[in-house]
């Protein structure tokens, strides 16, 4: 019998999807290697053409993560400034170029793994719209692109930070993603390395506050993200291989104490900012509160399993949005000495 997944707007799949969703609960053949999953149904109109196809490949949507890369300039008060905005623009677009090719080259070798998700199956490279060698060609293509415009562009360090991530990703992709914990501290530090190019694009100083708040709001989302994937698509979540080693309340104690201690660090960091700028209303400080308000939210997100996307949440949680504004803006004003 088929377990079906919960019903969930993040994981909502086409109706037609339903009679060709693969019996995940099924005993697996001799020496545990599964069949080959059958194509999925191919998504009617332009959605689902070859075209459209290679653009979602790329997965344009997950681009919105590498807006970490200005995370460390605002957090210096530099952010508006022409030499320092100019290559921290460079290495946002050197990060969607490298970002979009460490997809291609996972979703190339998870194509069977995909093929048996709910979701997953309907992207490009599982349901045949964009060819496998295809697609590897166009991740060397951005690999190279990235590396050598970061050298010529911006700084050779970025492009030693656009390295470490390929690499990183790379071994992610092809073994790391089966060790439990660390698959998920790999995951975590394709975050982390999205804030750290920014500071290092513009010839920043990083802090070790803006370092831990980074390195753990990272895990947390990782986190959350895995519970959400092993809660919600239920027995399809065997698919990734480390959550048969996960459980609800072990990814539940981490993501709690990734929150933590992101939320000490922040708060550590924003006592020091008030106390640097000694302005009549000490906004940095107040900024501790929207921060987390913001990281509740998200953390209900978590809990009733609907974080399996991030950018999802974000984008469309308006109350999340909301908080996350008054964030910037207290945070603004206390970065600027307002």
């Amino acid at each position: 019998m088929t377990v079906q997944p919960h019903s969930s707007p993040a994981t909502a799949v086409p109706p037609e999807s339903e009679a060709a969703r693969p019996d995940t609960t099924a005993p697996a053949p001799a020496g545990d290697k599964l069949p080959p999953a059958p194509l999925p149904p191919r998504v009617p109109g332009f959605r689902g053409s070859r075209p459209w196809g290679f653009v979602r490949s790329l997965r344009p949507r997950q681009w919105v993560k590498n807006v970490l890369g200005l995370a460390a300039p605002l957090a210096a008060g530099k952010v508006f400034e022409p030499d320092i905005l100019r290559p921290t623009a460079a290495a946002f677009v050197l990060f969607c170029l490298a970002a979009s090719a460490v997809y291609l080259v996972n979703d190339t070798i998870d194509v069977e793994e995909d093929r048996r998700h709910p979701r997953k199956r309907f992207r490009p490279i599982a349901a045949g719209l964009v060819p496998r060698p295809v697609a590897v060609a166009m991740a060397v293509v951005l690999f190279t692109a990235a590396l050598v415009a970061a050298v010529v562009f911006t700084r050779p360090a970025l492009a030693w930070v656009l390295g470490a991530y390929v690499v990183i990703q790379l071994a992610y992709c092809l073994f790391l993603k089966n060790q439990p914990v660390i698959d998920l501290a790999v995951v975590a530090s394709g975050f982390l390395l999205r804030g750290i190019a920014g500071g290092v694009a513009a010839g920043l100083a990083l802090s070790q506050w803006f370092l831990l708040v980074a390195a753990f709001g990272s895990l947390f989302m990782v986190a959350g993200k895995r519970y959400s994937e092993l809660i919600v698509v239920g027995d399809a979540a065997a698919t990734r291989k480390t959550l048969k080693e996960y459980s609800a309340s072990y990814l539940r104690f981490v993501w709690s104490l990734s929150a933590g201690v992101a939320v000490t660090a922040y708060s550590l960091w924003a006592f020091d900012m008030g106390k640097a700028h000694s302005e009549a209303v000490p906004w940095a400080t107040i900024s501790i509160a929207p921060f987390v308000m913001a990281i509740l939210r998200y953390a209900v997100d978590v809990d009733k399993g609907a974080a399996g996307a991030p950018e999802e949440i974000v984008l469309g949680d308006r109350v999340l949005l909301g908080l996350g504004v008054v964030w910037m803006a207290t945070l603004a004003l206390g970065v600027f000495n307002v």
